[in-house]
């Protein structure tokens, strides 16, 4: 199988430094109580950042998400916008890191006073940290998706918008598609339009035409936005829209957005071959376009 966050083996990994509630500590060192409420219950946010030529890539995008999300589920994270910020810098600094690096900046309610559910429970503020690895994505092959029965629900059951650290379904839906032989799970929505991948947004090209979800029901991932603005911005027609699995599978080219994997081509759904089932002309424009906003440091 092949994962859409594969990435080259760094022996310097072994030996990062990891920031917890503003401590760095050594990896085998970097321990959360197992009464934190992340750990008991996915009771927390995270946001997963990207580090280019010394620079975070929409570094005020992440900021602000990890803030709308943390107020969502009413977490308080204990820390100033620019405190965060800070912590970041500081952690990159520790472990010398200049490019081809990704950081998992994570906030649970804290430690629980009893193992049970109500969050009055967490007593001792928040948890926050920061796992900052050396990693360079390695895909060698178009990921193959396969269509799994679990859906990306309504908000008023566990909103897809939150990147929270709940992800059992996702983690289900990934274990199905594994189980059908292909590498991550394609996703449909509540009316059985074609989605997202269990762990990024799905796009496909027709006719010289992108098509994206409406985002109704997905997380409404940056480098997806990115990606749609690429598009105006560069007169390439590009609709967020519902669309079946008929037209999915006709499709000339298709791709996947996130942060560490940018835009990772798919070859094939359900055993039918998209396109050539390689990397296609448009997605390597696109491709290109934002390979040259990161080495511009634009948003």
């Amino acid at each position: 199988m092949v994962s859409t966050h594969q990435s080259e083996e760094d022996a310097r990994n072994e030996h990062i430094l990891i920031w917890i509630n503003g401590v760095l500590k050594p990896r085998a060192e970097a321990m959360v109580s197992v009464y934190d409420s992340g750990f008991m219950l996915g009771d927390g946010v995270w946001e997963g950042l990207r580090l280019y030529n010394g620079k975070w890539a929409f570094l005020d995008d992440h900021m602000d998400r990890l803030f709308e999300a943390a107020k969502a589920i009413d977490l308080d994270i204990g820390m100033t916008r620019a405190a965060v910020i800070a912590a970041l810098e500081d952690t990159r600094r520790a472990n010398e890191m200049q490019t081809d690096a990704h950081a998992r900046l994570m906030v649970t309610r804290g430690v629980k006073m009893r193992p049970f559910q109500h969050p009055a429970l967490s007593r001792s503020g928040p948890t926050v940290a920061i796992i900052m690895e050396h990693s360079k994505p390695s895909i060698p092959r178009p990921i193959r998706l396969a269509t799994v029965p679990h859906l990306r629900g309504l908000p008023m059951t566990q909103d897809p918008k939150l990147n929270s650290h709940s992800k059992l379904n996702c983690i289900l839906a990934c274990i199905a598609a594994e189980k059908a032989g292909a590498d991550e799970a394609l996703m449909l929505d509540i009316h059985g339009f074609v989605n997202t991948t269990n762990a990024c947004n799905f796009f496909i090209i027709r006719k010289g035409e992108v098509w994206t979800s409406t985002g109704d029901y997905c997380m409404n991932g940056i480098t997806r936005q990115k990606v749609i603005d690429l598009c105006r911005n560069n007169d390439i027609p590009v609709f967020e829209k519902n669309f079946s699995l008929v037209e999915t599978y006709s499709a000339d080219e298709a791709f996947l957005t996130g942060t560490f994997g940018a835009q990772t081509p798919v070859g094939e759904i359900d055993g039918r071959v998209i396109g050539t089932g390689d990397l296609g002309p448009l997605t390597t424009r696109i491709r290109a376009l934002y390979k040259d906003m990161i080495d511009q440091g634009t948003e």
